[in-house]
């Protein structure tokens, strides 16, 4: 039994600092890949958002994040917002991130909202 609690305090205590490394790593990823159009801050205030027909989404804006499920985060980064039934200007990131960096890119995005 005292195995098993020394084996869980290890896996929460070094899993906590690995969590804010993937936050970290993931707002690199959303400078570099979303923040053009979204903005800095995700208030969908970019460089690039006027050029654009359908402004960015506020990622800031909790009330509506929340309807709008994981799954649909996921799948407009990955395969283009068009694929999600959202703005077809928002383009595929499939190639230029795994799975992974793009489900830490989800909760990264989720986190905007949070603050």
């Amino acid at each position: 039994m005292r195995s098993i609690r020394v084996t869980l305090l290890l896996i929460v205590a070094t899993g906590l600092p690995v969590a804010a490394a993937d936050l970290a790593a993931a707002k690199k990823d959303f400078i570099r890949f979303c923040a053009k159009c979204h903005g800095p801050q995700g208030k969908g205030d970019g460089p690039q958002a006027d050029a654009l027909a359908t402004k960015p989404r506020d990622f800031t804006d909790c009330a509506r994040m929340k309807g709008i499920p994981e799954d649909t985060l996921f799948t407009a980064i990955k395969e283009g917002g068009e694929a999600a039934h959202l703005s077809k200007e928002m383009p595929p990131w499939k190639n230029g991130m795994d799975d992974g960096e793009i489900h830490g890119l989800v909760e990264y995005i989720r986190s905007l909202c949070s603050k």
